[in-house]
């Protein structure tokens, strides 16, 4: 089973991780033979945390309380905070699920802080555009692996621009392998386009859709 760890934090950018959350809990599009998932919210403590939309997050457990494997995930998302040292905690958390081959999913303001820490000197990445790293992390030293991209996967490492949430999605998605082939694509090309023929193309790759 996969336990799927979302850092939360205050100005948490909500429309970042609103796709890979929403299909990766209910489970809607699912493949019949899917691994069974479990969505945390963590935190650097137990108090509630005020999204950049407003909405209050209590989160479910605190980074002491997480168990690293193989068949765990940390979703990272955008924040106007990420500079505060306190998450460093997480920053550190997140070279260990790296080097334990564990998945680490990174957008917007938080690809900095792994950029910070050394996280992506020599692994293919993206974040917001060329030049914002050494802005925002001037110790960054992984200008040569960075991808001009929406969202970038390199093995368990995931990272996408404040615009990449949908493909970032989509990766994180393919990388957990819960979607068949088809379905993914179907999924991400309805959202991508809003075109109303491509959610009955999506609809038609599900398993109830050929039962009946």
């Amino acid at each position: 089973m996969y336990t799927i760890y979302v850092y939360v934090l205050d100005t948490l950018a909500d429309w970042e991780i609103g796709c890979v959350t929403a299909e990766l809990h209910s489970g809607r599009f699912f493949k019949k033979d899917a691994p069974r998932l479990s969505l945390k919210t963590v935190s650097d403590s137990k108090l509630p945390i005020l999204t950049m939309g407003g909405l209050t997050i209590m989160p479910d457990c605190s980074i002491d309380d997480m168990v690293i494997s193989e068949t765990s995930v940390l979703v990272l998302p955008g924040a106007d905070t990420w500079n505060d040292p306190k998450h460093g905690a997480i920053i550190e958390k997140a070279g260990e699920f790296l080097s334990l081959g564990a998945t680490v999913c990174a957008i917007c303001g938080a690809t900095t802080a792994l950029a910070s820490f050394g996280l992506l000197d020599h692994r293919p990445h993206t974040s917001n555009g060329p030049g914002f790293l050494e802005m925002f992390s001037p110790s960054y030293k992984g200008q040569s692996f960075y991808i001009d991209r929406p969202s970038v996967a390199d093995n368990n490492l995931i990272t996408a621009s404040s615009t990449g949430a949908l493909p970032w999605a989509k990766q994180i998605i393919e990388h957990l392998g819960v979607f068949e082939a088809n379905t993914l694509e179907a999924w991400y090309e309805y959202f991508r386009t809003g075109e109303p023929e491509r959610f009955f193309a999506l609809m038609q790759t599900l398993p109830h859709s050929r039962d009946h």
